[in-house]
């Protein structure tokens, strides 16, 4: 008798005649040995793989029987173990939370990625066998290809999102994917309206009309997409679930992947289309809407009004509207956050003797006062006379100011002759005794 290994399955081949003796195949068929099983063991699950030049000698109990054919080649199978990420002792309670943590990120509704998909199926079908005592108890003893020959193959696992509503249900905001979800009332999108403004409407606040496109519940079915007077039936392509999946053999096994049906759109029903809606529920209609801009809002500010997005499907509530502030940028006043920055110009002898000048301001044109002695570069500060804290309109930032001393290129003879004089004047009053000064 000899022992051949197939995956984590031991065959024992005993008793061949030599009459019944077959060639082994290789191309699309299966090795017909008459064998007794140590366990369930499936060939399906095998791949085979043509090598030339190998002997296989299975003795009989009458003589030798030599035969040239091909080698017997086991892929690795699917640990279910990892794919949940689980020791092979784990608890139930412990595959359980293994699961609903695997289940949340690779649910197809929430992860968008390529193959996350294809990841959900695989952890649903880990967590039906290592959650049923009986299947994890085959698994264990004989792997993967155990199941095949208990009578569950690669297309026999229960629907992946089956599993995921049995735990969820739609409790907790996981109301994803489920048969039932598919058909309950979904708030709306939101829209987003640019909006500009003047800079002193942004500063103090202003009222403006303004004018949507949105969706809105269509009035002649209700939002339900259906023609009056019918009723929705089953989807008869996806049974109701919303979801097909469909299965690829390859060589390295069966792909699963699941799909949006393309029959009803994922609800699961089919109905006669609303001529005014065309089935979709809802229809796209114009709305003037009276907005409020309070004071102090800057570029980027997004102002939120409520239930003014798109309507929600199915009766559910609708979105919200997003409007985005930009701002015209004012010729002579620059802001900075709550500040307003402004540069005025004086004049050399301004700065030494000092003087009163006119700037403007967000208020209109206001006195400011120059100290004489006023540095080149020196900020003044004008308190309160910049924009309003934002929902607190009492509170304001200031008005800086910065001073920038002209200095003159040229000079007439006497304007020269008074400085020369006054810069002679300087140096004695400088070199004389502290005393006189």
């Amino acid at each position: 008798m000899a022992v051949l290994p197939c995956g984590t399955t031991w065959a024992a081949w005993s008793g061949v005649h030599e009459l019944f003796m077959p060639r082994f195949v290789v191309e699309n068929r299966l090795l017909s040995y008459p064998m007794r099983m140590s366990g369930p063991l499936s060939l399906s699950s095998c791949s085979f793989q043509r090598e030339p030049a190998l002997t296989h000698n299975v003795r009989s109990p009458q003589r030798s029987f030599s035969k040239r054919g091909s080698r017997l080649i086991v892929r690795a199978e699917t640990d279910y173990y990892s794919v949940l990420g689980v020791s092979k002792n784990a608890s139930k309670s412990d595959i359980k939370s293994a699961y609903r943590k695997l289940a949340r990120s690779y649910h197809p509704d929430v992860n968008k990625e390529p193959g996350a998909d294809q990841k959900f199926k695989e952890i649903s079908n880990a967590y039906e066998v290592l959650s049923d005592d009986e299947k994890r108890s085959i698994y264990d003893r004989y792997g993967e290809a155990g199941l095949k020959g208990a009578g569950m193959g690669m297309g026999d696992f229960s629907n992946p999102f089956d599993i995921f509503e049995s735990l969820f249900g739609g409790i907790g905001g996981m109301d994803m994917g489920g048969r039932g979800s598919r058909n309950r009332p979904t708030e709306g999108e939101d829209q987003v309206y640019n909006l500009t403004l003047d800079f002193k409407d942004a500063i103090f606040g202003v009222e403006k009309e303004i004018d949507i496109s949105r969706l809105e519940q269509c009035g002649t079915c209700n939002g339900s997409g259906a023609k009056p007077g019918t009723t929705p039936a089953k989807c008869s392509a996806c049974g109701g679930q919303g979801q097909v999946a469909s299965a690829t053999r390859t060589p390295l096994g069966v792909f699963q992947q699941v799909s949006r049906c393309s029959a009803c759109g994922g609800t699961g029903e089919t109905s006669t289309p609303c001529s005014t809606c065309s089935g979709h529920g809802r229809v796209r209609k114009s709305k003037r809407i009276n907005l409020k801009v309070p004071a102090g809002v800057d570029s980027g500010s997004r102002l939120r009004v409520r239930s003014e997005g798109n309507a929600g499907r199915r009766g559910g509530p609708p979105g919200d509207l997003y409007v985005v502030i930009n701002i015209l940028p004012d010729p002579v006043l620059q802001r900075d956050d709550r500040n307003i920055l402004y540069t005025c110009k004086v004049s050399y002898i301004d700065a030494i003797l000092g003087t009163t000048l006119k700037v403007p301001t967000v208020d209109g044109m206001v006195d400011l006062r120059i100290p004489s002695g006023t540095q080149p570069g020196t900020t003044l500060v004008m308190a309160k006379k910049g924009v309003p804290v934002l929902n607190r309109p009492n509170m304001r930032g200031d008005q800086l100011v910065k001073v920038q001393v002209e200095i003159p290129k040229r000079l007439s003879n006497y304007e020269r002759k008074l400085i020369e004089e006054l810069a002679d004047l300087s140096k004695a009053t400088a070199n004389a005794p502290k005393s006189w000064r």
